[in-house]
């Protein structure tokens, strides 16, 4: 089938960069066009793009900064500064860090022209990804029986595009009940219109039904991807997966929490930074405001969930339990 729009989000030409504006889709479906590797920095940090979209936002800025590099005196230090800035936007999730480790590691090497060697750098970066990608929802398939009910929490991008098509190569389906995840409400407009597009059965809940639903023995498992997961088993994702994860233990669902592979830079849950966003953005929903001027609001944007409550990480390479991650790294370094 004709991939769901979202997983072609971001798309680099001779003009820039151009992304998806997900803060106002599927109501709309507007382009934004960055020329400059700061202007994609900017993009990312006002959430015009999320989840995996600013891994292949941050591919696309270094090759930009690449050219902005050219003529320089110190063009490989340019780089590493436009790296630094992009990296530096969203500091919970590493894969701002692989995408820029993927362009600069190919420059490094090769000794292409410098916009060359980044646009190979990004080209490679995004094939990687993606065949990870296709690995991971492979995995995950293999772990949800057939005519399952699904409940997701935010959005995990190609993961869930992923974990569908690979159920539909085994012969299942599955039902999918989706958060809303406010206050961007990405699990709404992002998870529930992307299932839908991919013609699976999917209902919307509020994030407060999720430990009903969970009680209800509807759910056959709790899938989720993981912004970062760290070497303990500790699962880091958005806001809210903690507490769905604690019902899903309590009530007898598994966890599964999807992510191309432990991060080695995390020994524990306490190396991991959390990114606290504006509590101003709790205070609205889709351009309106919800609570009074009289109320000051309050935002952790990603929660960090014990491993006693994750049944498995499944990774590019399998499924793990959260014990033996290390096992993970038994076949090798993982590229990137």
């Amino acid at each position: 089938m004709t991939l769901p729009i979202l997983a072609e989000s971001v798309r680099l030409d001779d003009e820039g960069v151009h992304i998806l504006d997900r803060r106002v889709f599927p109501f709309e479906r507007e382009w934004v066009l960055c020329r400059t590797s700061e202007e994609v920095a900017v993009a990312i940090e006002e959430m015009v793009t999320q989840s995996s979209g600013p891994y292949f936002a941050a591919l696309g800025a270094m090759v930009l900064a690449a050219r902005e590099a050219s003529g320089l005196a110190d063009p490989r230090a340019y780089l590493a500064r436009a790296g630094e800035r992009i990296v530096a936007t969203r500091k919970t999730n590493n894969h701002l860090r692989k995408a820029v480790s993927a362009v600069l590691s190919e420059v490094d090497k090769s000794a292409d022209d410098l916009v060359e060697a980044a646009t190979a750098g990004a080209q490679a970066g995004d094939e990687l990804y993606r065949s990870r990608s296709r690995a991971l929802g492979e995995y995950t398939a293999e772990l949800v029986p057939g005519g399952a009910t699904v409940l997701t929490h935010c959005w995990a991008d190609l993961y869930l595009v992923e974990f569908v098509l690979a159920a539909r190569r085994q012969g299942k389906e599955f039902s999918f009940l989706c958060t809303e995840t406010r206050p961007y409400l990405q699990g709404a407009r992002l998870t529930a219109e992307t299932l839908a597009e991919m013609g699976a059965d999917t209902r919307l809940i509020t994030d407060g039904m999720g430990a009903a639903v969970l009680s209800s023995g509807e759910v056959g498992a709790l899938v989720t991807a993981a912004d970062r997961v760290t070497m303990d088993g500790h699962v880091v994702n958005k806001i809210g997966t903690l507490g769905l994860a604690v019902a899903a233990e309590a009530f007898g669902v598994p966890f599964h929490a999807m992510v191309q592979a432990p991060d080695q830079a995390a020994p524990t849950g306490a190396d991991v930074p959390i990114e606290y966003r504006d509590g101003d953005e709790v205070l609205s929903a889709l351009g309106h405001r919800v609570a009074s001027e009289r109320v000051r609001g309050h935002y952790p944007a990603f929660d960090v969930t014990p491993p006693r409550f994750v049944t498995s990480v499944v990774t590019d390479r399998g499924a793990f339990e959260p014990r033996r991650l290390r096992e993970y790294y038994a076949e090798g370094e993982a590229n990137q």
